[in-house]
Formats: C-alpha cells, sequence, structure tokens
C-alpha cells in the first residue's frame, strides 16, 4: 500500500511498511510533515524544492518523491 500527497508541482509517496517512524521528516519539516495528524502530509506549507531535499533525507525509503508532468 503507498499513499500519494501532490501540490499539483510534486507528489510525496509514503510506503507505510517501510516506515520506521523515527521522526526525521516532522523534524526537518513540522508544518508539512504532522504525524499526529489526518491527513499527515500536507504539501501547502512549503515549497517543493525544500520538501523535496527533507523526503531525500528519509532513512528508510519510506517516503520518495516525483515531479508532475
Amino acid at each position: 500500500m503507498t499513499k500519494n500527497y501532490t501540490n499539483g508541482e510534486i507528489t510525496v509517496v509514503w510506503k507505510p511498511e517501510l516506515c520506521r517512524h523515527g521522526g526525521d521528516c516532522a523534524r526537518g519539516l513540522p508544518k508539512v510533515f504532522r504525524p499526529r495528524l489526518r491527513p499527515w502530509i500536507d504539501l501547502t506549507p512549503s515549497d517543493s524544492k525544500t520538501i523535496a531535499e527533507q523526503v531525500e533525507r528519509c532513512p528508510s525509503g519510506a517516503l520518495s518523491w516525483f515531479k508532475n508532468e
């Protein structure tokens, strides 16, 4: 199972089965990655470049992103 979150420019893909829930994403961008809320990812508070850079820091590979065409 995967979940997709988009802002129109990029899409963030979350694979919950890979997530170790270490919180790196939430510590890096707490207004975007909000584990206590649903949906827990909201891409509107930040720009696509900053979000993509944070997603690339995910140590488990549970988060990835792609540019929408």
